[in-house]
């Protein structure tokens, strides 16, 4: 069955919310990895965006049986990485194979019997994201950025109110 997101942490996986990322790196898929962490702490803006991802999945697919796909929330990770690296599907099967912030990203541990993803499967999977489909999220992240300007006016606002008494 097609998942958004394995509910359930295995041993040896980090939550994704608790993924450590050098904030000192300049390195772009650091900076799309973090945009992606904070989209997944926000459980209304994960919502809104699997709800789009579900389109990904074509009418003709079974989504209850058959081999299972990727999960949505890999799908959206790879995805993200190949548009906006600009990067073909070779790279991506690299980076999903082999950078530890990304396995971590896409659910897995650091350790144990981590499966690897054939280039196939990517290809078939991640070709189902269109820009079109990153355009739609796209909407979603620049609503939520701007609900979190408004909470930071807020309480920037709020701290420099000086009691009358």
């Amino acid at each position: 069955m097609r998942k958004a997101i394995e509910e359930q942490i295995k041993f040896g996986e980090v939550d994704i919310s608790s993924i450590q990322f050098n904030l000192k790196s300049r390195d772009d898929i650091v900076q799309i990895l973090l945009g992606l962490q904070y989209l997944y702490g926000d459980p209304a803006c994960r919502k809104e965006i699997f709800d789009l991802l579900e389109q990904l999945i074509p009418a003709h697919v079974s989504r209850d049986h058959g081999r299972p796909g990727m999960h949505l929330w890999q799908i959206l990770v790879l995805g993200t990485l190949r548009l906006n690296l600009n990067c073909d599907y070779d790279r991506i099967h690299d980076l999903a194979n082999n950078h530890i912030k990304i396995r971590q990203m896409l659910g897995h541990g650091l350790f144990g019997d981590q499966p690897d993803y054939g280039l196939q499967t990517i290809k078939d999977n991640v070709s189902l994201f269109t820009p079109e489909i990153l355009d739609q999220i796209n909407q979603v992240v620049v609503k939520a950025g701007h609900q979190l300007v408004k909470k930071k006016r807020r309480t920037r606002s709020r701290a420099n109110v000086i009691p009358l008494s």
